[in-house]
């Protein structure tokens, strides 16, 4: 009710006594859709005018003394400095005051819902305007801005006791109030509106609270905060009221935003993380394959590539895939290396899910403890703790699929930033560089030992790995290419995970992630 046509009328003769005979002194803006104005009579005689014409908040305050700041404060309407303060008049039935000046200037605070502004008029044209991108109130004439409207019990009759119809801007608080009153007959409704009119024609002013929100209002309604029985006291101390409230509730609607955004993150992991752990826990392990393989070596014959064997862990017979270059205790042994793997794997499962359950835990009660802060000091210090705290740096294991192989340690890129992340950073000139030929996937890192040269063997399952990470995934041999690190390079022209490769060689191999 701040830009209500009734508190303009209390506020505006009030204003006219502080200012009139003033002159203008400074005219600037230091925030955005932020105006203030400074008058003076001498140097002991100040006054400041600071508006805010925001589309979700238009409010003013008043002070005899203003700190301009030093940095991003824009000059405005320079030929307004030196001139006179001639009055100040509220436009008839309108939500819209002005500040007269000499030589036919006036400020127009122009208060309309979400389209406030504040517009400068010369001889009653509009000449410039603060909010620029409002360019239809250029089209503003200076007679449109006053209303002169019916406002007789028979006019109330005619337009069938609607409100709106005679008094546009009373505000959405007169109208709530009719709407709890519920009168039935239009005499009961006009009587009452009465009542509301006298009542907001007179001080006290008040600061209200309806459903958790702070209004400015005539008249009584809601839990009575404050009463005041100046207008100028009023604007202020509901600016810095509302402003307080907002920005209480902005930050920590930043905060829970962020906290929600992580909250999902988690519980997709877990979800996630659960399923392949039950997968894991269901499956025939590694370690039993082998345990069976080498239970069994005198029924395998050489170069099977499959063998169905006794399960005495489940008293059933199994199928069991083996590779036909390699002897039966050999195929064995593969399966032990993949039952380490396995069981590292496992227990990083384990570790992370509880991990996640207990940020998980954290980040509820982090929601519940922010929901109980009333205090804008204390919310910017639980920001401060609970989500601005440095990130712990993560390991290779975390941010790359991580292989060993014949003592050879394996990183895979997990997607195109990632692939820059360890080819440009985490690479070394000597490590051994994969990526499938002509086709989008990971790049894959081989870390150099010293004082010895890549094998065969490494390169080949390598180069099986890039492949299974690539959109040669399904094919029955794919083409790797493979170069020492040193010959691959990037240029600020590239995309993500784009790279240039000046010596490469060629293996054709089995896409295979074991």
């Amino acid at each position: 009710m701040q830009n209500n046509y009734h508190f303009l009328v209390l506020l505006a003769p009030e204003l006219e006594s502080k200012i009139l005979g003033m002159r203008v002194q400074d005219i600037f803006s230091q925030d955005k859709d932020e105006m203030v104005i400074g008058f003076c009579k001498d140097e002991t005689s100040q006054f400041y005018i600071k508006c805010s014409v925001q589309p979700h908040f238009t409010g003013f305050y008043f002070n005899d003394e203003f700190g301009r700041a030093r940095r991003n404060s824009v000059n405005l309407w320079e030929k307004l400095l030196g001139k006179e303060v001639l009055g100040v008049s509220v436009f008839l039935n309108e939500r819209a005051f002005g500040i007269f000046l000499e030589d036919e200037l006036c400020i127009v605070f122009k208060l309309f819902g979400n389209r406030p502004n504040i517009l400068l008029f010369e001889n009653k044209l509009v000449k410039s305007l603060f909010t620029n991108k409002l360019l239809d109130d250029y089209n503003i004439e200076w007679s449109g801005l006053s209303r002169s409207l019916n406002q007789s019990y028979e006019n109330f009759i005619e337009n069938e006791g609607k409100i709106a119809a005679l008094y546009p801007t009373l505000g959405k608080l007169v109208t709530r109030h009719f709407k709890n009153r519920a009168l039935e007959h239009i005499d009961e409704v006009w009587a009452e509106l009465q009542l509301i009119l006298d009542e907001m024609s007179k001080t006290p002013i008040y600061l209200v609270k309806l459903d958790e929100v702070v209004y400015l209002s005539l008249f009584k309604i809601g839990e009575i905060l404050a009463s005041y029985d100046s207008a100028i006291e009023a604007s202020n101390k509901f600016y810095i009221q509302f402003n307080k409230e907002n920005t209480i509730e902005k930050e920590k609607g930043e905060a829970l935003k962020i906290l929600q955004k992580e909250k999902k993150k988690v519980e997709v992991y877990l979800e996630d993380a659960r399923y392949r752990l039950e997968i894991v826990q269901s499956a025939v392990k590694n370690e039993e394959i082998a345990h069976i393989i080498m239970s069994n070596l005198h029924e395998i014959a050489e170069h099977q590539e499959e063998v169905s064997l006794f399960d005495f862990y489940r008293n059933t017979q199994i199928q069991i895939k083996l590779k036909p270059d390699l002897s039966p205790q050999k195929n064995a042994e593969n399966y032990y290396r993949k039952a380490k793997n396995e069981q590292i794997e496992f227990d990083k499962l384990i570790e992370n899910i509880n991990k996640k359950e207990h940020r998980l835990s954290e980040i509820n009660q982090q929601i519940a403890d922010l929901d109980q802060l009333t205090e804008l000091k204390k919310v910017r210090s639980f920001n401060k703790q609970s989500l601005q705290a440095p990130k712990a740096e993560l390991s290779k294991e975390q941010l790359f699929k991580r292989f060993e192989f014949d003592g050879y340690e394996i990183l895979v890129g997990k997607n195109a930033k990632n692939n820059d992340l360890l080819t440009q950073q985490y690479a070394h000139k000597e490590d051994l560089w994969l990526h499938a030929r002509d086709a989008a996937g990971s790049h894959v890192i081989v870390k150099h030992k010293s004082g010895m040269n890549f094998s065969n063997g490494i390169i080949e399952k390598a180069a099986s790995i890039a492949a299974w990470y690539s959109k040669r995934k399904n094919e029955s041999l794919a083409a790797v290419i493979y170069t020492p690190k040193k010959y691959v390079r990037k240029t600020k022209d590239l995309n993500d995970g784009q790279v240039i490769v000046d010596k490469e060689k060629v293996i054709m191999v089995v896409p295979s992630e074991t």
